[in-house]
């Protein structure tokens, strides 16, 4: 498969803390990859790096052949690669169609009347049509999370970087998440999936990497990673590793 993402050397350090430590992360067409790793093991510094949020003190991000370790953030979202927010924050004042238009039109650079043509397939996609006119500040978590998709989706990406999407749902939910996740990789987007649900990583990705400390101590098809040793110290303890 080509390969459509390429992170090499990443280094970012806030004052004497080395958040991310010369990490490197490859991504192919089609690909889900997980990133899993104990709280402030640098993953969502990682994800900020890529999609231009924050700048890598040393390192080189590759999009599709295109060196973007330099470039603004909604140039990023423009080539193919966005992320999804860890605490979901939509525009509360504006309704649930308006906040996946806006994600179109400033995220995709599409009219008002692409946007929200398109805004509607894509709540129909995920599950919201019959939300669409409400405000999104009165939709539940799960509706939310969805909402969170559709908007990444009215960008027309390649590459969805998913910052704990499952966070706050149910089982119940959370199975409904992973079959969109599913879906929405069918579509032909490479996602990138950062959790602590073991059950969502597992279920929908085909390689893990691990992270502690800002370093990379893992990388595998889930079976053998969630078995190494290194792994089960990073969230266990020598104990049980």
């Amino acid at each position: 498969m080509p390969r459509v993402l390429e992170a090499t050397g990443l280094v970012k350090s806030f004052g004497a803390l080395r958040a991310v430590d010369e990490v490197d992360l490859t991504l192919d067409e089609g690909e889900v990859l997980g990133v899993i790793g104990p709280n402030g093991s640098g993953k969502t510094t990682t994800f900020n790096l890529m999609c231009g949020i924050l700048r890598a003190d040393a390192g080189q991000v590759v999009l599709d052949g295109r060196d973007i370790t330099r470039r603004p953030d909604w140039r990023i979202c423009r080539l193919g690669l966005v992320k999804t927010a860890q605490i979901v924050q939509p525009f509360a004042g504006m309704s649930v169609l308006e906040n996946v238009m806006i994600a179109g039109m400033f995220g995709g650079g599409h009219t008002q009347r692409t946007a929200r043509h398109t805004a509607g397939e894509w709540l129909d996609f995920v599950g919201l049509s019959q939300m669409a006119d409400q405000p999104a500040e009165s939709i539940t978590v799960a509706m939310r999370r969805r909402l969170e998709l559709a908007r990444s989706l009215a960008t027309h990406p390649r590459i969805i970087l998913l910052d704990e999407n499952m966070a706050g749902l149910t089982p119940s939910e959370i199975e409904e998440a992973l079959d969109l996740l599913r879906r929405i990789n069918q579509q032909g987007v490479s996602l990138v999936v950062v959790e602590h649900v073991m059950q969502a990583v597992v279920g929908v990705c085909q390689r893990i990497m691990v992270l502690d400390y800002g370093k990379k101590i893992a990388e595998g098809a889930p079976d053998r990673v969630m078995g190494d040793p290194a792994v089960i110290k990073a969230y266990l303890g020598d104990k049980y590793a």
